[in-house]
């Protein structure tokens, strides 16, 4: 590694919108370099986790060192393929903070989608080189004449430098790494200054502990030195360093500008924190500012099926977001669920690979219940000021919502959603956005056959199913990205579920109060169809303080107490039915009818599905 001096290095990362091609690319650039061997069986090599493979899509940023020869010079090119769904722009955006540079992939036959837009703005705010490519030239429908012109009018690069290529066939995509070379710079650091690595990413190993990808700023790093983590203040010896080509291929030293992984016995996976500055031992130095805390959008409660399973999915969940920092856990417990946590994701897809990663690398099953996004209350109350110690808390459980008597206002989450369509879907797409409650920033044309719009959209409105509506009114042609837009004041009210007048904690939502009878509604339905019958009837409510807004009635079990009766007095079969009568009127004062636990499951279900 001593043979590649920073002035050899290329850091650069593959970004695009999602199914553009980038993993594609980067299996191609790994031929090239003789990082892999040439197979028909080459697809999605860096995508290593099976959700990836199942889906067809990125989940995880991966880095692999390729080595190239350019003009006799040979070169050091650490490359990062990333995630191109919005959930997962976290991940790119920790990517982009090892780069000096970017390939940004565009689609020719689709162009410009909005996914596109948020990554180069990505990459444009943290200075970085960017090398327009259009992929897909091999396409019978591609235009990469129109795709420049977008990249053009939307980003201002000059069609000139924009490089046509396929990569599924290989066309033209050399070329690509001889851009790589002239366009991105070298890493600005220097071997002769103290160590200075940040760690990017990390994964866990069941017999190696926790393994760190690292980023040299400065300095030299190599096995047997003791190292300090600036966060934990802990103190390490380095067993292995080395590169990833994808594989891990153990070397004697990292120097300063490379990009490799480090194993250094640390056993708990709270020691490997996303961001941290490692440095060698009694020589300090002063942290790198690491990484903005990602943002979640989207709650969710998490119990274990079976309660003796506790300890084994609280262990697998702390080793998943060691591999996913951006997914937040709190602890929580319900009556009819047991103990549990509160987890905050990125997204709805987010939340989804979430679950079916614990299931496949841990064999864990969960319940998952009904996604929720975060609130605020500005409190009034002096009395709940003092308990919380603030003004303003933040609820992410409806049984926090406190009353409206003490709360001045209440805020909800908001997000700027960025629509990239073909202009014969407009009108559909802007009815979907008003009955979502949105606003419309901005409108532009990309070229005549492609809009962008920009709306103002509640977080709550879009969490669960826009953007599957979106994709069928478009008949599978717009993209959809957003990014935080912060809070707006917003009339949010509390709605309870009540069974015979009793009230089901897990089954209280936070909800505007223009979609509150609808919502209600629908939530009775489900439960008058899960709920088991009784003996006598039950009264399904869905309430907004004690005012009902919905009921269903679910009918009891009738036993035909007059069927031996054959003739005779009418007294007599009227005073069997009155006995019936009184006998579950008080059946219905003494029995409290509790929703079984699957029941739960299911209804909870039914509202994730929905």
């Amino acid at each position: 590694m001593s043979a590649y001096p920073v002035e050899r290095i290329r850091n650069f990362s593959i970004i695009a919108h999602v199914d553009h091609g980038k993993s594609t690319l980067a299996d191609r650039l790994l031929e090239i370099t003789g990082t892999i061997s040439k197979t028909d069986h080459n697809k999605q090599v860096l995508d290593k986790l099976q959700v990836e493979r199942e889906r067809g899509i990125t989940v995880k940023a991966q880095s692999a060192s390729l080595f190239y020869n350019h003009e006799g010079i040979n070169y050091l090119l650490n490359l990062i393929d990333t995630p191109g769904h919005v959930d997962f722009s976290y991940e790119v955006s920790r990517s982009l903070s090892a780069c000096q540079g970017v390939i940004l992939v565009v689609d020719a036959n689709e162009g410009i989608q909005a996914q596109t837009v948020a990554n180069f703005y990505l990459a444009f705010e943290a200075q970085l080189s960017i090398i327009p490519v259009i992929n897909k030239i091999d396409l019978k429908n591609a235009d990469p004449e129109r795709v420049e012109k977008q990249i053009e009018k939307l980003f201002d690069i000059p069609t000139d430098e924009c490089i046509r290529i396929s990569a599924k066939q290989g066309t033209n995509v050399e070329k690509v790494l001889q851009k790589v070379i002239e366009k991105v710079p070298p890493p600005q650091c220097n071997t002769a200054d103290p160590l200075k690595a940040l760690v990017f990413d990390s994964t866990f190993d069941h017999y190696r502990g926790v393994i760190a990808n690292i980023a040299l700023f400065g300095g030299e790093i190599a096995k047997g030195q003791k190292i300090v983590s600036a966060h934990t203040k802990k103190r390490y010896e380095v067993h292995e360093v080395g590169i990833l080509t994808p594989n891990e291929q153990p070397t004697h030293k990292l120097y300063a500008g490379q990009v490799g992984y480090l194993i250094a016995g640390m056993k708990e996976v709270t020691e490997a924190q996303i961001g941290d500055t490692l440095f060698l031992y009694k020589q300090p130095v002063e942290p790198l500012p690491g990484f903005k805390s990602a943002k979640p959008m989207v709650f969710a409660g998490m119990y274990p099926i079976d309660q003796g399973e506790y300890n084994n999915l609280k262990s697998a969940l702390e080793r998943l977001t060691l591999n996913d920092s951006s997914v937040t856990v709190h602890r929580d417990s319900s009556l009819a669920l047991g103990a549990g946590w509160r987890l905050g994701f990125l997204g709805l897809l987010h939340m989804e690979v979430f679950n079916q990663r614990l299931e496949q690398e841990y064999n864990m099953s969960v319940i998952l219940t009904a996604p929720t996004v975060p609130y605020k209350a500005v409190l009034s109350s002096a009395k709940l000021i003092k308990a919380y110690g603030k003004d303003q808390i933040t609820i992410i459980n409806p049984a926090q919502f406190p009353d409206k008597l003490s709360v001045s206002e209440y805020l909800e989450p908001t997000v700027l959603g960025t629509i990239v369509t073909p202009h014969e879907y407009i009108g559909k797409i802007i009815t979907l956005c008003q009955d979502r409650r949105a606003v419309q920033k901005d409108m532009l044309y990309i070229d005549e056959n492609r809009v962008m719009l920009k709306y103002l959209f509640p977080l709550n409105e879009i969490v669960v199913d826009f953007y599957d509506a979106l994709k069928s009114l478009s008949s599978g042609y717009a993209s959809f990205d957003y990014e935080d837009a912060g809070y707006q004041s917003a009339d949010l009210i509390k709605m309870d579920i009540l069974l015979n007048g009793n009230p089901v904690e897990e089954l209280a939502t936070i909800i505007h109060s223009d979609k509150a009878h609808a919502a209600g509604k629908l939530l009775c339905e489900h439960l008058k169809e899960t709920v088991p019958r009784q003996l006598f009837d039950i009264a399904i409510q869905a309430a907004i303080g004690k005012k009902i807004i919905a009921r269903e009635t679910l009918k009891a079990y009738r036993k035909n107490v007059v069927a031996k009766c054959y003739g005779g007095d009418i007294t007599r079969r009227m005073k069997l039915l009155r006995r019936q009568a009184e006998g579950k009127r008080l059946m219905r004062k003494i029995g409290n009818v509790e929703v079984p636990r699957d029941a739960f499951i299911r209804v909870l279900k039914r509202e994730t599905d929905k």
